[in-house]
């Protein structure tokens, strides 16, 4: 074995120590996210509803006092209504795990899980880069690389967001558990060795098709996430306007999310950001194919399974923006067009036989 071959098997396995270490500390910040929902304060929406109910209470004893109405001679308790969004005119309400900012030993939880989730994501980051030297390619060659890479995107855009000053601390819990089973999913069952790749992907177009897919599923994935905890937020919700109540343990969870029309709009915004540049990934891919293959487009199973989450995410926002779909239904068409987007990552590479299945796993 030569000196550059040593060099690289020796890069290779400091990607791999790096990616479990990686790993070690996702499982850190996981317990101290669950530390945050467990001991941090409620958000702000649900503290507004709580009150609301408290001081509906002595009025019922009362008699014609606000909250109550007398219905012979009996005092009934109006319901209170469940705050979902701030003043017009005014920003969303900030709330949701740490956003508070009520309950120090929550918010001190919160804060190591920050710092833990962004160790772990430079950690990650490193094994990434490494494992593209190891290769001196692009790390995309197989899903192992892609997968570890995509995890790595994805706590990006979340980290991006915290940068801004946008307060999604509450998808810090989904998103680290999701990434902890991708590089789980990543290392035993999906893992390659380092290998270069067939001539047909020796293109600059590498660089700009799969960084521009890998980015977009991140986003998208953040999407999806925001509206399948709207959909347990927007039901509990509506439980509390129908008079009823929910268990202990739905209580504490869904009171530290951010009200349901926060988590919709914050859907569907990511989701309305991302959709032109996953056209231009299509367009992109195109292109290439034009150049390794010599056709634009073949039908080819990934080929088709892009265009059909174009069309599904496209449906989405076309209902949104001019069949006035909100709500539940809307939620349904994101996660129906981020399910075939999945499809596309995994079933496609796996299972079905293709141009693009050249990597196995």
């Amino acid at each position: 074995m030569n000196l550059a071959a040593a060099a690289n098997e020796s890069l290779a396995h400091t990607s791999n120590v790096l990616i479990y270490s990686s790993m070690a500390v996702y499982l850190l910040a996981f317990f101290a996210h669950i530390a945050e929902w467990l001991f941090g304060s409620r958000s702000k929406t649900a503290r507004t509803a709580a009150a609301l109910t408290a001081d509906a209470r002595p009025a019922a004893a009362g008699t014609g006092k606000a909250g109550s109405e007398r219905k012979g001679g009996t005092a009934v308790l109006e319901r209170p209504k469940i705050i979902t969004r701030s003043a017009p005119g005014a920003r969303d309400i900030p709330d949701g795990p740490g956003a508070a900012g009520g309950d120090e030993q929550g918010d001190l939880y919160g804060r190591i899980a920050i710092s833990l989730t962004v160790l772990a994501w430079a950690i990650e980051a490193a094994g990434v880069v490494t494992r593209a030297l190891s290769v001196q390619r692009a790390p995309w060659g197989n899903m192992y690389e892609f997968n570890i890479t995509f995890s790595t995107v994805a706590v990006s855009v979340y980290l991006a967001f915290l940068l801004m000053k946008k307060k999604v601390r509450w998808l810090g819990l989904p998103l680290v558990t999701t990434v902890l089973l991708d590089l789980g999913l990543a290392v035993t069952v999906l893992y390659t060795d380092s290998d270069q790749l067939v001539p047909a992907l020796h293109s600059y177009w590498l660089w700009i098709h799969v960084s521009t897919a890998i980015f977009c599923g991140a986003v998208f994935y953040v999407g999806a996430a925001a509206t399948v905890l709207y959909l347990f937020r927007e039901r509990y919700e509506s439980k509390l306007a129908a008079g009823l109540k929910p268990g202990a343990f739905a209580t504490s969870v869904m009171e530290r999310l951010p009200a349901s029309a926060t988590l919709d709009k914050f859907g569907y915004r990511v989701n309305a950001a991302v959709f032109p540049l996953w056209t231009f990934t299509i367009i992109a891919g195109a292109i290439w194919a034009g150049d390794a293959w010599g056709r634009y487009w073949g039908w080819d199973p990934k080929e088709v399974w892009s265009f059909i989450t174009w069309v599904a995410y496209a449906a989405y926002l076309h209902a949104r923006a001019t069949a006035g779909w909100k709500g539940r239904k809307a939620a349904y068409l994101a996660l129906i067009a981020f399910g075939c987007w999945l499809f596309n990552y995994y079933g496609v590479n796996i299972f079905v036989t293709g141009k693009h299945s050249y990597a196995g796993v």
